[in-house]
């Protein structure tokens, strides 16, 4: 049963990191605007029927359904998401998919930091490490240039999605509690119309049919798919472990991108893959370290996704809350060890 779980977690990662090179590809065949639209379509249809299929064969998700009081963060998680994918297409067309892949790693620093300044959440030494490093290396990619000040348009776009997907993620976390496959339709359908409407008022022709159905399967499998194979390895493996797999998502985008594409990083590429490989090891270890120290307590978990972001609450009033969101590229893991009730140690994990 483990290794079925492994092998699920690590084809999540595969399935979610071979996102940015094919649309980078497609992009040649969609306007920026419509490929973040029908990428959203995929998704959010593609986990309606899945969520179908389900209910045909028992196992429906018995999860609660959204109601009025989470329409407010409901509205702007869908607003959120209609922005984030339209900054990381326009970002993959303006710079290397590698860059990218690497990029999607800045989700961290804005979810923690976003966490830290609303929800006042402790951020762990660990993690304002892992957050140093991180940011250290997305400075080293939004440059270009030997000796000019110059800024990278595209890199800069993607980390505006990234920022986008921090504020994202934590209106997510207020309905964690709720069906996780019914979020993740209504963000794929809601936020794919939102996208798509903004893109027929700008003038964004619609792509040919084939092209459509290509992007639509794109998103099913690289966020509809990547999700649900998540959950399953998580269920079996826990969190912390499943994320650690996960975690190699950033690193085979590089691969893929090199090998789809033909992509040559420069020194300074290598050099910020190298801080990057830094801060999953940091995080990983201040995750595992963490859980570890409550093993003994007793666990429940809470499921909700964003595109590819993964959150662990562990409180030492004996509860463990595993939230999963996803939405955006990569995926994190958040810890927060409860002291007292009203305190708060934040590790997290992003691939």
């Amino acid at each position: 049963m483990k290794k079925t779980a492994t092998l699920c977690a690590l084809a999540a990662a595969a399935l979610y990191a071979v996102n940015i090179p094919l649309s980078r590809l497609l992009l040649n065949h969609a306007g920026e605007i419509m490929m973040a639209a029908f990428l959203y379509f995929g998704a959010g249809m593609g986990l309606a029927v899945w969520g179908q299929a389900e209910q045909l064969r028992g196992k429906a998700d018995s999860q609660e359904r959204l109601t009025g009081k989470e329409l407010p963060w409901t509205i702007a998680m869908v607003l959120l998401d209609i922005a984030a994918p339209i900054l990381l297409m326009s970002g993959i067309a303006r710079t290397s998919p590698a860059n990218v892949s690497l990029l999607n790693n800045f989700e961290i620093v804005t979810t923690s930091l976003i966490a830290l300044i609303i929800f006042r959440e402790i951020i762990s030494k660990r993690l304002w490490l892992a957050i140093l490093m991180v940011t250290a290396a997305s400075m080293m990619l939004t440059f270009e240039g030997d000796g000019a000040f110059t800024w990278n348009t595209g890199s800069l776009l993607v980390l505006g999605a990234c920022v986008c997907w921090g504020f994202e993620n934590n209106c997510t976390r207020m309905i964690s509690n709720k069906s996780s496959t019914e979020i993740v339709v209504i963000k794929g359908c809601c936020s794919g119309l939102g996208s798509f409407l903004l893109a027929l008022l700008l003038g964004e022709d619609i792509p040919r049919p084939p092209w459509i159905c290509a992007i639509l399967l794109l998103g099913f499998v690289s966020y509809g798919l990547s999700i649900k194979l998540y959950i399953m390895a998580q269920k079996n493996l826990g969190a912390a472990k499943t994320s650690a797999y996960y975690s190699i998502a950033p690193f085979l985008g590089v691969a893929f991108s090199m090998i789809f594409l033909g992509d040559k990083p420069g020194i300074r590429f290598y050099g910020a893959m190298a801080l990057m490989i830094a801060s999953t090891v940091v995080i990983i270890k201040d995750t595992v370290a963490l859980q570890h120290t409550h093993e003994h307590e007793h666990t429940h978990t809470h499921e909700h996704l964003h595109g590819t972001l993964a959150h662990i609450h562990e409180h030492t009033h004996r509860h463990t809350h595993t939230h999963i969101h996803t939405g955006g590229p990569g995926l994190h893991e958040h810890t927060h060890d409860r002291l007292d009730g009203h305190e708060h140690t934040h590790g997290a994990l992003r691939s």
